[in-house]
């Protein structure tokens, strides 16, 4: 399966969609569905500064624990509450409901390093997955 377009993406599976300085943040489909049923989530709170390639967050799975690294630097302004509630959400939609922080970019020039989603999907390709 492609990834979406109008994404970026971190060798480290997280996607970001920009809209001007405000960036929404999740995991992608190759990385939910590596981790398998996804029960806990845990993302830093509203007003939390972030820096790029650094842990943000945990992602918990029935097989796995995994950090989610920040794809950018920035201040997160909203942690999505239905993927606290019902983590599934990732993995049924990683791309839409199951989104994880949204935050304001300190330095966009960053998306920059990110890859678009014909260069993650070469990526993906070159591991063997």
């Amino acid at each position: 399966m492609p990834s979406p377009s109008g994404l970026l993406f971190t060798k480290e599976h997280e996607w970001v969609k920009i809209e001007g300085d405000a960036a929404t943040v999740g995991i992608t489909d190759y990385a939910q569905s590596s981790l398998g049923d996804i029960v806990y989530v845990e993302m830093p709170k509203p007003g939390s500064a972030v820096q790029q390639s650094q842990a943000m967050g945990v992602v918990e799975s029935v097989k796995a624990v995994s950090d989610v690294y920040a794809p950018l630097s920035g201040t997160v302004s909203q942690v999505n509450g239905r993927v606290e509630d019902d983590p599934a959400k990732v993995n049924a939609d990683p791309y839409g409901e199951g989104w994880l922080v949204k935050m304001r970019m300190s330095d966009p020039g960053q998306s920059k390093s990110l890859l678009d989603s014909a260069a993650y999907d070469d990526l993906l390709q070159a591991q063997g997955r």
